[in-house]
């Protein structure tokens, strides 16, 4: 389960700045860097807090830069890039990188002294530990460690300003820093430590990500000054970085408590395997609060808040699968809670405000997530008291139409969508522009119509409402029949993307796949297996499939450059991690052994990915065309939870429904 990153990436700054450590809280915050000790992103900081959670995020404290004095000479164990020059010192000494439940640093200087650090993220409060144990010291040395705040918005950067007070308090181990009226003071411990008052702005550090993503990247950094301790052989110490005066609490227990409730989630799992359990624990990061008693899910690190789409094609994967039943129960009630118009939200805006609801799948993906909760966990009673009127009541606003012209037509398919707003999974919309707006009758959102109908048979069978149920079901066998007739494309062997008064949309894309991955598929043995064909020929890469054929003449191979050009491309041939999921179900529902012989290998030659970008978890995306770098979120839910899945559900055929 350990990952070990290599000299040869550990002591070149390009290379170490491309791969991130992260630790997440429970509530919406963090701790994250690059391996480098150089910051490359907004978002980095060694403690990001979520004011409500799990939103109004805020980088309070930036980074915390380590140096050791040691016989009239100060190494930096640190990096920073600057406008003419980058400091990147601290890699000479950066000697190893492990992470199995934390991000663990070591460091040399020479034979004379070994130090390692290691990194936790407490669950469930704003608290960061940070511990250093000396394994190798020839003579006492000292270590100073030097907080830079920068206390703003995770999204902005800051700059120099008058507004920040200068004075901070210092006693008995804790720095306590209130920098700006309005906002949450933070809180430093580390005990039997000085501290050294030297308040000043540090000016233009870089962030290379943000460059290379066209954004602002230049920003300022203000420190109070330094804590130092002596240290030798054998002494370890622990820092503890807070929202509340942690100056009572034991680094050592924190952390210890901690990796005690991490390696239980490991053990959780109905399969032992090092790819299982690391996915376990990288699942792990995307749960979090919603208000005091309701749970929700992550969509991505580090800019993505809950959004209804992910939350529901990432339950199962990061909650079910890995034995979470009531954390599931609490993420599907939050979300059946916000239900307007027979619609559950798009997303929870970043700020906290109402939900927005610009969404035609995530309604349709609850049904699917719910079904399989049922089958997991066999809570009966949960499903059909607390959510199944509300289903019903979803199909009841789906027939009237709902926001956006979501309306069933006259042959029983879904349609969905209005000049301007973009509803499906690819979502992607500059100003204006929607850039892959599909308009109309939608392959994968009929798809996934004609299964709610069908797991609203099953659940009204459920209730005991045997008549509901029987039309339920006739229901869906004639949205069948009108699938059939309306998306496939004759003697092509395979299916329209979207259809609508102006045109059939033939483009190869993955969406066609739901039609045989979903629990209740629409097509025969048949008309299947040339989706798979044409997918594994076009769409398969190592890294999930690609969102357009290669062949198309609006595919994209490159996911870079400002906004507008990556927009462009984000659905346009960019793969995509999460789909991986239902490629691996069609292949394994439609080859048996076979295709999950050929699925487990190719999920062994995917897991170099776990030791590049966020290490341990899986990217949002990847350039369509080689070498597949990743790109987008560094780590997201539906990516994780999907590969997690249908690695555990079926390639080792763990689960059994009850």
């Amino acid at each position: 389960m350990k990952i070990t990153i290599s000299d040869n990436i550990i002591k070149d700054f390009s290379k170490a700045s491309s791969r991130e450590w992260l630790e997440t809280n429970g509530l919406g915050g963090w701790a994250s860097g690059s391996l480098s000790g150089a910051n490359t992103r907004s978002y980095h900081g060694m403690f990001v807090v979520a004011t409500h959670p799990p939103v109004g995020r805020m980088v309070l404290i930036s980074k915390l830069e380590e140096f050791i004095k040691f016989k009239g000479v100060k190494f930096e164990l640190s990096a920073n890039q600057f406008p003419s020059n980058i400091c990147a010192t601290g890699l000479e000494y950066f000697d190893k990188y492990e992470q199995e439940y934390f991000p663990v640093f070591h460091y040399k200087i020479g034979d004379n002294i070994e130090i390692v650090k290691t990194i936790a993220a407490i669950y469930d409060e704003n608290t960061i530990v940070v511990t250093y144990e000396v394994k190798n010291a020839v003579d006492e040395f000292e270590l100073e460690l030097k907080p830079f705040i920068s206390y703003r918005d995770y999204h902005g950067l800051i700059k120099e300003n008058k507004n920040l007070r200068w004075e901070a308090v210092f006693g008995n181990g804790v720095l306590k820093m209130d920098p700006y009226e309005g906002l949450p003071p933070s809180y430093i411990f580390l005990k039997n430590s000085n501290f050294k008052f030297t308040p000043a702005w540090f000016l233009n550090f870089e962030y290379g990500e943000e460059q290379n993503r066209g954004l602002q990247f230049s920003e300022d950094l203000f420190s109070y000054g330094n804590f130092s301790v002596k240290l030798k052989q054998g002494n370890k110490i622990g820092v503890i970085i807070s929202d509340k005066d942690p100056s009572r609490k034991d680094p050592f227990k924190l952390i210890s408590s901690e990796r005690k409730r991490r390696e239980k989630i490991t053990r959780n799992i109905p399969f032992k395997d090092d790819l299982s359990q690391r996915l376990a624990i990288a699942a792990d990061q995307f749960v979090v609060k919603r208000g005091k008693n309701l749970k929700t899910i992550i969509a991505g690190y580090h800019w993505f808040s809950d959004w209804g789409r992910d939350t529901m094609i990432s339950l199962p994967g990061i909650c079910l699968v890995t034995g979470r039943f009531d954390e599931a129960k609490k993420i599907l009630k939050a979300f059946a809670k916000s239900i307007d118009m027979g619609m559950i939200p798009n997303r929870f805006p970043d700020v906290g405000e109402e939900p927005e609801y610009n969404t035609v799948d995530a309604t349709l993906w609850f049904f699917i997530a719910i079904k399989k909760y049922l089958d997991y966990s066999g809570d009966k009673t949960f499903v059909l008291k607390d959510l199944y009127s509300s289903l019903k009541d979803i199909i009841q606003w789906h027939d009237r139409g709902t926001r956006y012209n979501i309306k069933v037509q006259e042959d029983g398919l879904l349609y969905a969508g209005q000049h301007g707003v973009q509803l499906t999974w690819m979502d992607a919309k500059i100003g204006n522009w929607v850039v892959t707006p599909r308009e109309g009758k939608a392959v994968e959102i009929n798809a996934l119509w004609y299964n709610a109908l069908m797991i609203l048979g099953e659940l009204a069978d459920l209730k005991g409402e045997l008549k509901a149920s029987r039309q339920f079901y006739e229901r869906a066998g004639h949205i069948k029949n009108a699938f059939l007739d309306t998306f496939v494309i004759k003697d092509q062997g395979y299916l329209y993307d979207y259809i609508n008064q102006y045109e059939h949309n033939s483009a190869v894309r993955p969406n066609m796949l739901f039609a045989i991955s979903l629990p209740y598929p629409l097509l025969d043995n048949e008309l299947s297996a040339s989706i798979l064909k044409i997918t594994e020929e076009k769409l398969l890469t190592p890294v999930g499939l690609r969102s357009l054929s290669p062949d198309d003449p609006q595919y994209k191979g490159n996911y870079s450059g400002d906004r507008l050009a990556r927009d462009g491309a984000y659905h346009q041939g960019t793969v995509w991690g999460w789909l991986i999921g239902p490629y691996i179900t069609a292949k394994v529902r439609l080859e048996g052994d076979k295709g999950r012989q050929e699925v487990e290998q190719w999920i062994q030659n995917f897991q170099y990915h776990l030791s590049e970008a966020a290490i341990g978890s899986i990217s949002e995306i990847f350039d369509g065309n080689e070498p597949y770098a990743p790109k987008g979120c560094v780590a997201q839910a539906w990516s994780v939870a999907e590969l997690l899945r249908a690695y555990l559900e079926d390639v080792k055929e763990v689960f059994k429904k009850k």
